[in-house]
């Protein structure tokens, strides 16, 4: 193997949650689902239930998504090759993007012209034809734009784009907007938008812009919420158009806009039809260009009991009326903050409309829903909620309709801020300032059909009152435990339960290295929530189940009557509802010692002893603390940095622990174990300035005393130790683009001493370098170490923005593998995992 290898990146997983703003999801005719996560836009199949890509390229958190054609024209996208979507930011930045069907390939076309000066709140449009759209957005600014765009014909060519008219609203901001072409071929437009006031505005324009406000609808007593227009519906005599709006009043409003005739015309307005029940209120008459249109109240809906966030019409089918190629379903899908979405479509008989369907999330902790979507055929609704999770239901029934939960990816919904393997590989945990602690593992299907297993977040052991900072796996034998730190003085230690090992079991499909009669130890079910979200407690295999006297509080859900976890064995990936609820693990202990609040943790090889530091400006507060694994005592404070140690690693041998802080040193104790009776003391071997800034990340070479550290000065040092006395620096990489955050150095051949370095920056661009380090009689030979970069991540591939940490999956089995994975975690809300494949 020459200096100059290669290697081959594979995206294995992403996951993440789904940014918590309103117009935030989208559902194109592409049968893909688009959703900002902090800075970037993701996609995910529906299909699969996998985040498939994210797109990098704004600089602020992305509010909206739209889908160009959305699932409303799905009946028309059946012969695009290409898809686009639009994106808009918290900086007022929109971008269009391309999808192309053939390969499955993404581009950036380009970034609009800036019109808005502050967030994007929503994005609406449609397709007038193949290759041209109309679309209009909306801002806090108080501004309006619709803009008109003609793709090229083929990928790859420019698209040309204008704005045709900025309204100005003035001080209230609009929040939702809906367009439509109006019935009756006049090739009119009509916009309505609502927002921070209790009326909907209409205007109305043609393709060549200037668009006039038309009318005001009013009826909602509270801020409007969302708008959508349906397509043209056909009753016989006049076409008309219905829109239906929502409000934080709780309510559902559905209003019609029918044709009177054009105003040449002397027999412009419709007989009166007979009255029925469901007759309408008449409201406003508006002219648009040479025709006039009647607006009616067609119905109010009340069912929900909270603000409804979103209200969408059901899709239109292809099985076309005479001549028109589609049909408009009289279907209207609602979402809203009482944790449920509805389905809502008039009766047979009377034309009143009803609430046919009901689906919700039951968990104590999903707090609503921000919006509800119906898939292309009709066939599935999307919510996406308060958690940042999403929540999926089909119809999968024959006759009648039975709307199951579907598997959908799930992920943080903030900052992931440490990530670790278990000890042998099975899974991956993160940690976040979501305030949780979440598992991630690979799904091993016996289904011949499905190709390979897709990973899952398979548990949730730590839902939290404090954004966590970092965490550890420890690695000893017997039962799965981890250790975590969050915004408080004391670490928390997590013990596995007997219902996580069993799902784990059935995960790796008997793979796991967990026989049966650790099992049988195990004495721990599940675990409760306490009422403050602190601490969890245990639920005994053998506990008897007492019901207590709920006397005065007659089935109040309050704030102390949380409700009791039930653990089960998983047997396929849960869905959102039963991970925030019934997958968590005790806490068995809590160590406490640290004056501020904990920053970093880490374990030794062995699993006997673990070290944590906390935020720190001063020697005494910065000092790590040292606990043995089992006893949990404290059996060393080590004293050595002035500031926050940001990073602490045992060397492989488990003889040196490795520390570096925000004071620009780095620092290395010698750990020895006394006698037999387990006594350890550490002495300071080393400390000196290493970078002329923060350091914030280091990596042991897994194959001798060399360790690596990474510094906001942006730059990778690599340094040994001589004879377990001085440290030495060996090679500096060169200058990186951006400050380095996160290392992990993984071993390739003990016997060459040829290992790889990841390395993670604050702009989220991943690297690996070849690392060689060549020795004489065990110590260091000139010239130390060379150094090859391998590879940089494809952007695509790379996280958005700053990379938190890097980690190596444990290869203790066969070191001379060729193949490795790597887990990755950033301030943009992604757990990412990568298979590196090296030539």
């Amino acid at each position: 193997m020459s200096d100059n290898s290669k290697a081959e990146v594979k995206r294995l997983f992403i996951g993440a949650g789904c940014n918590r703003i309103v117009n935030n999801v989208s559902w194109g005719a592409s049968d893909f689902v688009s959703f900002g996560a902090q800075n970037a836009v993701a996609i995910f199949s529906p299909k699969s239930a996998q985040i498939l890509t994210t797109l990098p390229g704004h600089k602020a958190a992305v509010n909206c998504t739209h889908w160009l054609p959305s699932n409303k024209f799905a009946f028309k996208a059946k012969h695009l090759r290409q898809h686009y979507l639009l994106s808009g930011d918290a900086d007022g930045v929109i971008m269009l993007w391309e999808l192309s069907l053939a390969d499955n390939k993404w581009r950036n076309v380009l970034q609009l012209p800036q019109s808005h000066k502050k967030g994007i709140t929503c994005i609406t449009g449609f397709m007038v034809s193949q290759s041209e759209a109309i679309f209009a957005t909306s801002s806090s600014d108080g501004t309006v734009c619709v803009w008109d765009a003609a793709f090229p014909s083929s990928s790859g060519g420019d698209c040309k784009l204008s704005c045709l008219e900025t309204i100005v609203v003035g001080s209230r901001p609009t929040v939702t907007l809906s367009l439509a072409q109006l019935p009756g071929n006049t090739g009119l437009i009509a916009l309505a938008m609502g927002g921070l006031d209790n009326k909907i505005y209409l205007y109305c324009g043609e393709r060549t812009g200037k668009f006039v406000h038309a009318c005001e609808l009013k009826g909602h007593t509270d801020w409007i919420r969302s708008l959508d227009f349906s397509l043209p519906v056909f009753s016989g005599e006049a076409d008309s158009v219905l829109l239906v709006s929502s409000s934080q009043d709780k309510g559902i409003r559905i209003w019609k806009l029918t044709l009177r005739g054009s105003l040449a015309s002397t027999d412009g307005t419709h007989k009166r039809s007979e009255i029925s029940l469901a007759s309408y209120i008449e409201g406003p008459v508006f002219v648009a260009g040479s025709y006039s249109y009647q607006i009616s109240l067609e119905s109010l809906l009340i069912g929900h009991e909270d603000w409804v966030y979103s209200v969408q019409w059901q899709p239109p089918s292809t099985t076309a009326e005479e001549g028109i190629g589609f049909y408009q379903p009289l279907s209207i899908l609602s979402a809203s903050m009482d944790k449920t979405m509805m389905i809502w479509q008039p009766e047979r008989k009377t034309g009143i409309w009803m609430n046919v369907v009901t689906v919700g999330e039951l968990s104590h902790c999903a707090l609503g829903f921000y919006g509800g979507h119906w898939s292309p055929d009709a066939n599935s609704i999307l919510a996406h909620g308060y958690g940042g999770s999403f929540h999926m239901w089909k119809n999968i029934g024959v006759s009648t309709d039975n709307w199951q939960p579907q598997k959908v990816p799930s992920g943080h919904f903030a900052s992931v801020t440490d990530i670790a393997w278990a000890r042998c590989g099975e899974y991956v945990l993160s940690v976040s300032h979501d305030q949780t602690t979440r598992i991630f593992a690979p799904w091993h299907y016996e289904d011949p059909h499905c190709d390979g297993d897709s990973w899952n977040e398979i548990a949730r052991p730590q839902v939290h009152g404090h954004d966590i900072n970092c965490a550890t796996i420890i690695r000893g034998k017997g039962n799965h435990r981890f250790v975590s730190g969050a915004e408080e003085k004391v670490a928390r230690v997590f013990e596995a339960t007997l219902s996580f090992l069993k799902t784990l079991h059935h995960a790796t499909s008997e793979q796991s290295s967990f026989p049966e009669d650790i099992q049988a130890d195990v004495q721990v079910l599940g675990a409760n929530m306490s009422a403050l979200g602190l601490s969890q407690k245990p639920i005994y295999v053998n506990a008897t189940h007492e019901i207590q006297d709920s006397v005065g509080n007659d089935g109040l859900d309050t704030l102390e009557s949380i409700p009791d976890a039930v653990p089960v064995v998983l047997t396929e990936p849960p869905i959102e509802d039963q991970l925030a609820w019934h997958t968590l693990w005790p806490e068995s202990h809590k160590l406490y010692g640290h004056g501020n609040e904990l920053f970093s943790l880490c374990c030794d090889q062995e699993g006997k002893l673990v070290a944590s530091s906390c935020k720190a400006q001063s020697a005494t507060v910065a000092e790590v603390w040292v606990w043995q694994v089992g006893s949990w005592k404290a059996v060393g404070r080590l004293q050595s940095h002035s500031l926050t140690v940001t990073q602490m690693e045992f060397s492989h041998d488990d003889n040196l622990l490795l520390t570096v802080s925000r004071d620009r040193q780095f620092s290395i104790f010698k750990i020895n174990r006394t006698g037999g009776n387990g006594e350890i003391d550490f002495n300071l071997l080393a400390r000196q300035e290493a970078h002329k800034r923060i350091i914030w990340a280091c990596s042991w070479n897994p194959f001798g005393h060399e360790f690596a550290t990474g510094s906001r000065d942006k730059t990778v040092k690599i340094w040994g130790v001589k004879k377990a006395s001085s440290v030495k620096q060996l090679l500096t990489l060169p200058q990186f683009n951006s400050s380095v955050t996160a290392l992990s150095w993984a071993g390739l051949n003990r016997h060459r001493n040829h290992g790889v370095l990841a390395v993670g920056m604050e702009s989220g661009v991943l690297q690996l370098w070849s690392l060689h380090v060549k020795r004489i009689d065990g110590s260091i030979a000139e010239p130390g170490v060379t150094a090859a970069l391998m590879v940089q991540f494809d952007p695509f591939m790379c996280h958005v923005s700053a990379v938190n940490r890097l980690a190596w999956r444990n290869r203790e089995n066969n070191e001379n593998c060729r193949s490795l994975q790597l887990a990755s975690c950033g301030a943009d809300h992604c757990v990412r995992l990568y298979e590196v494949i090296v030539d």
